[in-house]
C-alpha cells in the first residue's frame, strides 16, 4: 500500500547498475513514484525537469565515469541539496569508507545504506525518512550517554539512528568498557519500541540450566530448586528489546535454541512442551573474537550470521581523539550533586589526555568517581592522578613505571601498605571489569580460588 493513499511519494533513484536499479524499481514502485537516472549529467537534467521536489533520493556514490571514486555521487547529493533542499537523501553504496560517509553527510545525506542490503531493510529506512521529513520525531534527540564530538562517536550516533527501527538483530562489537550496553539502550530509545521493555541478560553470569531458565523461563518442578513457575527474559521483554551481553559465552546447546528463536520466534520454557512465541528484537554484544570461537567450534557459524545481519562497532577510547575532556566534564557533572567537584591542574589535564585508558569509558568514569570521593573540591596534581592510573606504567613501558614509583614514594605521607592495597584493589577491579563482574572468571585470571577472591574483595571494598 502506498504511504499516502492520494499520491505516492516520489523517489529519485540514481544508480548506474541497471540490475540493481531495475530490482529496486520493481519492489518499490508499489509505494513510490520512481524517477531514475544513471549518472550525474542525467540526474541534473531530471531534477531540472521536475515540477515538484522528490520526497526521497537514493544515490549511489560510485557513478561513471569513475565508479571507484565517490566524486560523482557526492556531486549529485550537493545538487539535490541546492535544488531540492526538502528532499531526504539516502546513500546506497558499496563505498563505506568513513571519510566518504562524513563527506556525504556534510553534503546533505541523512542516511547511509551499505551494499549489499536486504530490500526489507531499505524499505524500513525509506519509511523512517518519510516520517522524519514530515516533522515527526525520528529519534535524533533521543540519544543519551554517548558523549564526545570525535568523528568516530559521530559515526556511532549516525549508525544508531540508522539501525534503530530495523526489525533485524544487531551485533554490537567493542572492547570491554567501551559502552556497548549504552549503544544498545540507545538503539532501543531511538526505535518505535521505546515504550516497551528493554532488558539485558549477561550470558557469562550464569551456567547451563540456570541460564536457559533466565532466557526462556521454567515451570514449577522443572529442575531441583524450581519451586515456582517463572517467566524468562524473552517473555518479560514482550515486544521490546532484549540485549544478550557477552553472547560469545553462550553454551552450544543454548546457541541452537537461540537460533530457533531468531528464525521463527519459537521457544520452550524448561519443563514445558507447549511452544511460546517471542516478538522481542534481539541485540547481542561481545568483546571477544567470534571468528576465533567459530574456528574452535565454540560458537555456531549459522547463529553468528543470524545475529550479525546488522553490526555496530563501538570505538575504544584511544580511537576517540578529543573526547576525553568531554567525558571528564560529563562525569564530573554527574557526581556534582553528591560531592564538590575536583579540578585538574594544567599538567594533570595534559596527563589525562595522554593516558590511553585501556579500560575505556568504564575506567575513565571510575577514576573520576574515586577522585571525587577522595579529593572533593581540590585541585589535582599529576602525582595524585598517576596513582589513580595504576595501569599507566604497564602501557608506557618500564621507564614510566619507574617514574610513577619514584613520584609515589616521594609523596608526603607515603605508606607502603597503602600503596600495595591500592595496587591490589586496582588489579582485582581490572580483572572484574575484564569479565564484566563474573567472579569465577576473574578468580581464574588472578590465579586464586573464588572464595579467596571474595574475601579480598570484601576487605578492599571492591564491588561486584
Amino acid at each position: 500500500m502506498p504511504l499516502d493513499s492520494e499520491k505516492k511519494p516520489t523517489l529519485l533513484l540514481v544508480d548506474d547498475d541497471a540490475i540493481i536499479a531495475d530490482s529496486l524499481e520493481y519492489v518499490l514502485s508499489e509505494e513510490y513514484d520512481i524517477e531514475r537516472a544513471s549518472d550525474r549529467v542525467s540526474s541534473f537534467k531530471l531534477m531540472s525537469d521536475m515540477s515538484d521536489s522528490p520526497t526521497l533520493a537514493l544515490v549511489d556514490l560510485g557513478l561513471p565515469p569513475n565508479t571507484h571514486r565517490p566524486d560523482e555521487g557526492l556531486a549529485v547529493i550537493r545538487k539535490i541539496s541546492q535544488m531540492h533542499p526538502s528532499t531526504r537523501v539516502l546513500v546506497l553504496s558499496g563505498q563505506d569508507n568513513k571519510k566518504h560517509l562524513f563527506q556525504a553527510k556534510e553534503d546533505g545525506a541523512v542516511d547511509f545504506i551499505s551494499k549489499p542490503c536486504d530490500i526489507a531493510e531499505i524499505k524500513v529506512r525509506l519509511k523512517r525518512q518519510i516520517i522524519a521529513g514530515g516533522g515527526a520525531d525520528a529519534g535524533h534527540d533521543d540519544i543519551e550517554g554517548i558523549i564526545g564530538s570525535s568523528e568516530e562517536i559521530e559515526l556511532l550516533r549516525m549508525q544508531i539512528r540508522q539501525l534503530a527501527d530495523s526489525p533485524y538483530p544487531v551485533l554490537i562489537e567493542g572492547e570491554s568498557g567501551s559502552g556497548k550496553e549504552v549503544a544498545a539502550r540507545n538503539l532501543h530509545r531511538c526505535s518505535s519500541r521505546k515504550q516497551e521493555p528493554f532488558m539485558t541478560l549477561n550470558c557469562a553470569a550464569f551456567n547451563g540450566e540456570l541460564l536457559e531458565s533466565q532466557l526462556f523461563g521454567h515451570v514449577k518442578g522443572a529442575f531441583t530448586g524450581a519451586t515456582d513457575t517463572k517467566n524468562g527474559f524473552f517473555e518479560e521483554a514482550g515486544s521490546g528489546t532484549l540485549l544478550l551481553d557477552e553472547v560469545a559465552d553462550l553454551p552450544l546447546d543454548l546457541q541452537a535454541k537461540l537460533l530457533r528463536v531468531l528464525e521463527n520466534g519459537e521457544y520452550y520454557r524448561l519443563g514445558e512442551t507447549q511452544p511460546r512465541h517471542s516478538s522481542a528484537r534481539v541485540l547481542a554484544a561481545t568483546n571477544k573474537d567470534i571468528f576465533a570461537a567459530i574456528k574452535t567450534n565454540q560458537f555456531r557459524e549459522d547463529l553468528y550470521h543470524r545475529l550479525s545481519v546488522l553490526t555496530l562497532r563501538v570505538p575504544s577510547l584511544k580511537e576517540r581523539n578529543g573526547d576525553k575532556n568531554d567525558l571528564l566534564f560529563y562525569f564530573m557533572q554527574q557526581v556534582a550533586d553528591e560531592v564538590a567537584t575536583f579540578q585538574l591542574d594544567e599538567d594533570a589535564l595534559r596527563l589525562w589526555n595522554d593516558y590511553t585508558f585501556p579500560g575505556n569509558v568504564r575506567e575513565l568514569r571510575n577514576i573520576i568517581i574515586r577522585l571525587s570521593a577522595k579529593y572533593p573540591g581540590q585541585t589535582i596534581k599529576p602525582e595524585v592522578l598517576k596513582r589513580e592510573m595504576s595501569e599507566l606504567q604497564r602501557h608506557n613501558g618500564a621507564s614510566a613505571s619507574e617514574d610513577w614509583l619514584h613520584s609515589a614514594i616521594h609523596d608526603k605521607g607515603f605508606q607502603l601498605d597503602q600503596l600495595l592495597k591500592e595496587v591490589e584493589k586496582e588489579v582485582i577491579d581490572l580483572a572484574m571489569r575484564e569479565h564484566d563482574g563474573n567472579v569465577s572468571k576473574a578468580a581464574e585470571m588472578l590465579g586464586v580460588n573464588r572464595t579467596t577472591l571474595y574475601g579480598r574483595m570484601d576487605r578492599l571494598e571492591v564491588k561486584e
